[in-house]
């Protein structure tokens, strides 16, 4: 079966499981697992931050950031169509009554900056809500994979920072080692901007589990114990640590291969009849398309891609998203296409 649902359906390597077997290990809420700790070094390095925080998930890592950030009652500025605002279950309102403002995001993820600096402009009444936090999302899921241009975040970031009390910015990075290289830049340099960042081991670097919150030391200590809340703390997490340095120093640069097997996805889905492919300027590892017809052929064209081999997530009703990622080959890529070919033929074909 040729998964294209996610890059989260990637497998440990081998290298992966012999150091998870190999770990060496403490209780990490006590701040004693070395293989933890010594990740943990790592990727603030990589962010260009002070500090970092492994935890279980990207959104346990957007949440916790949130809650440290937001006091109740006070309102997070996230894009519309970003992870945190759709894919969340509303956590940081159910669990840290945060309001979640929504702020316009363009076809290429980028907030609209005139809605921003509105809602960043909200009077000083104590009949609004006021901002305490922007969130910014980089490559952005729901926009196609697009990568956010480092100028737009450089915009973002300055207009969270010019007012006379500070708004701080994070940047849920999930996946900001796909942005770096589609953008030619770095992790650090992309996060440059941001006062917190979180990316996620498990979305393209094939970890099993886990992310990382990356900020000041101050901030970190303060997340920690909301990691805690959330009953995020973890005992013995060398085990999900060591894939997550495996990863970090084997796994980022073959992204490459990813991104140009999802840009010879994008090529074949443009030739086959019945399919439309969103157009994207830089394209990452994801690809969305469109079919012809309505939600019925929609969901008999994933069945007819299932029957071949092939699986597909769904978006709207009438919509797909294919993602590459390790584990998927060129070969798979050519299969994936003449799949699509054949079932596109069947459903939509006269």
């Amino acid at each position: 079966m040729i998964d294209l649902r996610s890059d989260t359906v990637t497998l440990p390597t081998p290298e992966m499981r012999e150091a998870i077997a190999r770990a060496e290990l403490g209780d990490d809420v006590y701040g004693e697992d070395p293989t933890v700790n010594r990740l943990e070094a790592m990727a603030a390095s990589m962010m260009g931050k002070e500090a970092a925080l492994l935890v279980p998930s990207g959104t346990m890592g957007n949440l916790a950031a949130m809650l440290t950030h937001c006091a109740r009652g006070t309102k997070a500025l996230v894009g519309s169509q970003s992870h945190t605002n759709l894919y969340e279950a509303g956590g940081a309102s159910a669990l840290g009554g945060i309001v979640l403002t929504a702020v316009a995001n363009t076809e290429d993820g980028e907030l609209d900056m005139g809605e921003l600096r509105r809602e960043l402009g909200t009077p000083a009444d104590d009949h609004f809500a006021q901002p305490s936090l922007v969130v910014i999302e980089n490559t952005h899921n729901r926009c196609g994979g697009a990568p956010i241009k480092l100028s737009h975040m450089a915009e973002v970031s300055d207009a969270a920072h010019q007012r006379n009390r500070k708004i701080p910015l994070h940047l849920d990075g999930a996946r900001i080692f796909n942005a770096a290289l589609a953008l030619e830049t770095t992790p650090k340099e992309i996060a440059s901007g941001a006062d917190t960042v979180s990316f996620c081991l498990s979305k393209g670097l094939g970890c099993p589990v886990g992310s990382l919150l990356c900020g000041s030391r101050e901030f970190i200590a303060r997340a920690h114990r909301t990691r805690k809340v959330l009953g995020g703390g973890m005992r013995q997490a060398g085990i999900i640590a060591a894939a997550g340095i495996v990863a970090l120093t084997t796994m980022v640069d073959r992204l490459a291969e990813d991104h140009q097997n999802a840009r010879a996805l994008a090529q074949g889905f443009a030739l086959v009849a019945g399919l439309n492919v969103r157009p994207v300027a830089n394209r990452t590892n994801m690809v969305v398309f469109d079919v012809d017809g309505d939600a019925d052929a929609s969901r008999r064209f994933a069945a007819a891609m299932k029957e071949r081999g092939v699986l597909i997530s769904p978006r709207e009703a009438t919509s797909f998203r294919a993602v590459t990622h390790h584990g998927i080959s060129r070969a798979d890529i050519d299969r994936t296409v003449a799949a699509a070919a054949q079932a596109a033929g069947e459903v939509f074909g006269d």
